[in-house]
């Protein structure tokens, strides 16, 4: 099953500081929602896949993500999350889960750094939506280096928010 990766990083690849995102950007979250719920049929939805890390740093009130099939990848098969959300123990176990969900129309992968780099060696990842955020924050998560994955860039917009420039941009191989 082909996927996609999705994922705002600073200047040096930073994504993550301390469990959190070090910036904020409102059009960055709604540039996340809008791609991860768009849809071509209106009767199935879209999974996103994501690390225990990355699952807890969700402010509560947006776990689940809604609108999505939410999979969490944790070494503890006993992980406690509501019921309609899948725990798995590995990339290939998410993978395989959201393939055989009858309503699930596209993947993506959501964080964190470990399961971006393992995403990224799939073959099955031909999309990396980046949001290229200006500055560095000190981060202490990386995104792994892509650009060589994905020979295909297209520029999907770009602002300023709180001083902050930012590019949506949509690598494909």
């Amino acid at each position: 099953m082909h996927f996609s990766i999705i994922v705002a990083h600073d200047e040096r690849r930073g994504i993550g500081k301390a469990g959190t995102i070090p910036w904020r950007l409102g059009a960055d979250m709604k540039h996340f929602a809008r791609v991860t719920k768009a849809v071509q049929d209106p009767a199935k939805q879209n999974a996103v896949i994501m690390g225990r890390k990355t699952w807890e740093s969700l402010p509560e009130k947006f776990r689940p993500l809604p609108g999505r099939k939410n999979i969490v990848l944790t070494r503890n098969d006993a992980y406690a999350v509501p019921e309609d959300v899948v725990v798995v123990t590995s990339l290939e176990d998410a993978l395989a889960r959201a393939e055989s969900m009858d309503d699930v129309e596209s993947v993506f992968v959501i964080g964190g750094g470990q399961i971006y780099v393992e995403a990224l060696a799939r073959a099955e990842c031909k999309k990396a939506y980046i949001t290229e955020v200006g500055g560095s924050y000190d981060c202490d998560t990386l995104f792994p280096e892509y650009r060589d994955y994905f020979p295909t860039v297209t520029e999907l917009g770009a602002g300023e928010e709180n001083s902050i420039h930012y590019i949506f941009i949509l690598y494909e191989r």
